[in-house]
C-alpha cells in the first residue's frame, strides 16, 4: 500500500516524499486507517516493523488539519535513546507542517530542564518524554494536559519491564478521560492487556508475529564456557574489515567494559554504552555508530528495542537472552528493511536449557559451529554445582555442523536454514 492511499494531508505526503517514503509496512497499512477513524489501538508489533511512522503520520495528519494551541500528544517512551530517535523522526515528517514537539528527558544539564519548561509552559503540541522526567516537571505545577487528545504508550512492555508502572499511572491520572489512547507493544503479557483494559476504550487489535526472526538472517551458535567467550569474540572480529556495524550484547555493565576494553587492545575500534555512561557520552557513541565512523558496539540491553540504526552486519549475543522474544528483538536490530544479516549466540552450560526455548519459540534449530582450535583448548572453570572438574560437553540436541565463521553475506550466500 502507498503512503498517497492514506489521504494524508498534503504537508504530510510531502515529508514523506522528501524523505524517500513509499510504500507502507503491514504495522503502518493496519494502524493508520483505525487511528484516523479516532479509534484506540493496542498493537503488537515487534522492532523493526515501522510502528513509529504507524502511530506520528496519523497524529501529525489531525494536527494539520486541526491545529492545537495545547499540548495535543503525549508519547511516552522508556529510555532516552528512543525519546530522541522518537523525535528524529517526527522532526523529519513534520517539515512542511506547522506542529511543535518538543523532547522531554533527563540525563542533560540544569539548562535542558528550562528549554522543556518553556516549551511546556507554551503548549508545544507533541511531546514526547520519559516518564520520569515527565512527572518532574508535572510535580512543578506547570504543565496542563486539558486539551489533549492523543496518548501514545511505545514499548510498553518494556516500560513495564523498567518498573514504570507506577509513574505511568500517575500521568494518566493528569490526562483527560475523552482522549484517544494507542499502546504499541512488541510482546503481549498478561499486565499489558490489563493496562490496555484500563487505559484504552474497545480499542482495535493490531497482532503481528513477534517470534519469527526475519528469514533473511543466517542464525548460528556455538557452545562456549565463559572463561572462552571474549578469546571467541576477539577471534571472529579479528580482521573483518568487511564488517560495517557490528552489535554485541552482554549482559552486565561489566561485561560490557571488559569486553570492550579487550577488542580495543587487538586494535579494534570499539566501545561500550551502558547506564552508567553520561548522557552526552551515550548520544556521541551511538551517533558515531549511526554513521559508520564506530563500527564495534557493545552494549548492555538499552539498545535492544528501539534503536533504528541500518546496516547492522552482525549481532553477537555474548550471553543468552533471558526470553525467546528478547532474543528475536535483539537479532532484529539486523536485516533490516530486506537486508541480510548475520546472528550469532554463545551459549554456555548453563543457558543450554533457555537456548533450547528459544529455538522451540520461533521454531527453528539454529545452527551450531564447532568452536576454532584455539578456543576450543582453553580450559573450563570447575562447576560450581559439582565441585569438580567438569565431564565431557554434551552435544546440543540438534548436534554441531560444520562451518567456518562467517564473512559478510552478499544476496545469495549463507541463507539461513528455514524453519521445520
Amino acid at each position: 500500500m502507498k503512503f498517497t492511499e492514506f489521504g494524508f494531508n498534503p504537508a504530510i505526503l510531502e515529508g514523506l516524499d522528501a524523505m524517500g517514503f513509499k510504500d507502507a509496512t503491514p504495522v503502518q497499512e493496519l494502524a493508520i486507517p483505525k487511528i484516523m477513524a479516532g479509534q484506540d489501538v493496542l498493537a503488537c508489533a515487534q522492532t523493526g516493523t515501522g510502528k513509529t511512522a504507524a502511530f506520528l503520520l496519523p497524529i501529525l495528519h489531525t494536527l494539520t488539519e486541526s491545529p492545537s494551541e495545547y499540548i495535543d500528544t503525549l508519547i511516552l517512551e522508556p529510555t532516552r535513546e528512543l525519546v530522541m530517535q522518537v523525535d528524529q523522526q517526527l522532526e523529519g515528517f513534520s517539515y512542511f507542517t506547522p506542529a511543535s514537539a518538543v523532547a522531554v528527558y533527563g540525563g542533560r544539564d540544569g539548562h535542558s530542564m528550562e528549554m522543556e519548561r518553556r516549551a511546556l509552559k507554551q503548549g508545544a503540541q507533541i511531546i514526547v518524554a520519559t516518564p520520569g522526567r515527565l512527572i518532574a516537571h508535572i510535580d512543578l505545577g506547570y504543565v496542563k494536559f486539558d486539551n489533549l487528545r492523543h496518548l501514545v504508550l511505545d514499548e510498553a512492555d518494556r516500560m513495564l519491564d523498567m518498573g514504570f508502572a507506577p509513574d505511568i499511572m500517575k500521568i494518566v491520572s493528569e490526562l483527560p478521560r475523552n482522549r484517544q489512547t494507542l499502546l504499541f507493544s512488541a510482546t503481549m503479557p498478561p499486565q499489558i492487556r490489563r493496562m490496555a483494559k484500563e487505559f484504552l476504550r474497545s480499542p482495535s487489535e493490531i497482532s503481528l508475529s513477534v517470534s519469527k526472526p526475519a528469514e533473511n538472517i543466517m542464525q548460528i551458535a556455538y557452545q562456549v564456557e565463559d572463561e572462552a567467550k571474549i578469546p571467541l569474540a576477539e577471534l571472529l572480529l579479528t580482521g573483518k574489515k568487511q564488517l560495517q556495524r557490528v552489535l554485541i550484547f552482554v549482559s552486565t555493565k561489566i561485561k560490557v567494559r571488559e569486553l570492550a576494553e579487550r577488542l580495543i587492545r587487538r586494535g579494534m575500534n570499539a566501545a561500550a554504552i551502558h547506564s552508567d555512561l553520561e548522557q552526552s557520552e551515550r548520544e556521541v557513541r551511538l551517533l558515531a555508530f549511526r554513521n559508520g565512523t564506530l563500527p564495534i558496539v557493545v552494549a548492555t540491553d538499552v539498545l535492544a528495542r528501539g534503536i533504528d540504526i541500518k546496516g547492522i552486519d552482525v549481532v553477537i549475543n555474548f550471553d543468552v537472552p533471558g526470553d525467546g522474544e528478547d532474543y528475536v528483538h535483539r537479532i532484529g536490530r539486523t536485516a533490516r528493511a530486506d537486508a541480510s544479516g548475520i546472528a550469532i549466540t554463545f551459549v554456555n552450560r548453563k543457558d543450554r536449557g533457555r537456548f533450547k526455548r528459544i529455538e522451540e519459540l520461533i521454531g527453528t534449530d539454529i545452527r551450531l559451529l564447532p568452536l576454532p582450535p584455539e578456543v576450543a583448548s582453553i580450559p573450563s572453570k570447575p562447576s560450581n554445582n559439582s565441585g569438580g572438574p567438569r565431564g565431557p560437553k554434551r552435544p546440543f540436541r540438534n548436534g554441531p555442523k560444520s562451518g567456518d565463521g562467517f564473512k559478510k553475506r552478499g544476496p545469495d550466500r549463507h541463507k539461513p536454514d528455514k524453519p521445520k
